[in-house]
């Protein structure tokens, strides 16, 4: 690959990394996670 590429791989792998911290941050997406592990958790002991 030449360093064209690799800055282009580069630049579309922080923005995926930049979008998916911003989901995975949200309020909505952690009480939903929050959730399922304590479910689990419950289910489990």
């Amino acid at each position: 690959m030449s360093t064209a590429e690799y800055a282009i791989g580069t630049a579309t792998a922080c923005a995926f990394a930049a979008a998916l911290y911003l989901i995975l941050t949200s309020s909505q997406v952690r009480e939903t996670l929050t959730r399922i592990v304590t479910d689990a958790l419950q289910t489990v002991g």
